[in-house]
């Protein structure tokens, strides 16, 4: 017999005890609780996975309704380095990412350190005008400035893509300015206390503070980069040797429209070093943005 204590049923005994839910069962319940992220997360995965799976399909394959390839061909993608230099378009793809990006934090960083922390007549109203900006199409500035670049004769390089990134990006100078904020005012009097000018407080106390903000930054820059089509087909179109990876994989399917399999197989190679960046930089990348203040 059982002993119980006043008011508290004594616990069953371990011979009795009902069995917990197994594994299985634990998994159907986070899927369960999951579904709505599941749904979309499987919504996302499938372009990618129909890009791989092309990839690796033979060439009579990639137009039948077979979803599985009949055998997997993993030379598609030695072929497209015999097909198109790839290397070249990712070196001119990184160098014009990898400068626009380092440009655009340096320029972006002080104003939006002077909007933010800075008291001086009239920083509102420049920073409206700098946030309007974001406002104004690519489009409506592409003829004066395609004009001036062929007037120094620039047109060609990739240096049209990578100078205008050295005054300040709006997007970026809004993100930051708003990061900035947060930032205790405590913090940057003590550093003027102890001598600091407006330089060493920015360089010494508030970058260390938002560095989470600085890799969303750099993240988004460099992703918008290596991207980006219009530009580079607007300045390089007629210089192969400078071509980016968006405007050769461009030419490679027009060429070789056919080839289904190369050209996944090209756009897999050219999404994988986002992509590993994105994995590498996802949680200060996440935390940069969640953390990014609304105050004003």
């Amino acid at each position: 017999m059982s002993l119980t204590t006043r008011g508290r049923p004594a616990a069953p005994s371990r011979s009795g005890a009902a069995p917990g839910p197994g594994r299985a069962g634990r998994l159907l319940t986070v899927v369960a609780d999951h579904a709505l992220l599941v749904a979309l997360a499987f919504i996302v995965l499938m372009p990618f996975v129909m890009i791989a799976l092309t990839s690796l399909m033979p060439n009579e394959q990639t137009l039948s309704p077979a979803l599985w390839p009949s055998s997997f061909e993993w030379g598609n993608f030695s072929q497209v380095f015999e097909q198109i230099p790839l290397l070249r378009y990712a070196g001119n793809t990184f160098l014009y990412a990898g400068l626009a990006t380092l440009g655009t934090l340096l320029s972006s960083v002080p104003a939006a350190y002077a909007m933010a922390k800075m008291r001086w007549r009239g920083r509102r109203v420049w920073f409206l005008l700098t946030v309007s900006v974001m406002m104004l199409p690519a489009q409506v500035t592409l003829v004066p400035l395609y004009s001036m670049w062929a007037g120094v004769g620039l047109v060609g390089t990739l240096a049209p893509l990578i100078v205008p990134m050295c005054f300040g990006h709006a997007f970026s100078i809004f993100l930051l300015r708003q990061f900035f904020l947060t930032v205790p005012q405590e913090y940057l009097e003590a550093a003027r206390m102890d001598g600091c000018g407006d330089l060493r407080t920015l360089i010494q106390v508030v970058l260390p503070l938002t560095r989470p903000a600085l890799a969303a930054v750099a993240v988004f820059q460099f992703t918008f980069c290596w991207n980006d089509f219009m530009g580079p087909l607007l300045y390089v179109g007629n210089d192969e040797s400078n071509w980016t990876l968006s405007v050769g994989l461009a030419q490679f399917r027009s060429t070789y429209q056919v080839q289904w399999n190369l050209t996944m197989a090209a756009a897999l190679l050219a999404a994988l070093p986002v992509v590993v960046l994105f994995f590498f930089a996802q949680k200060t990348f996440v935390r940069g943005i969640a953390l990014t203040g609304v105050k004003g």
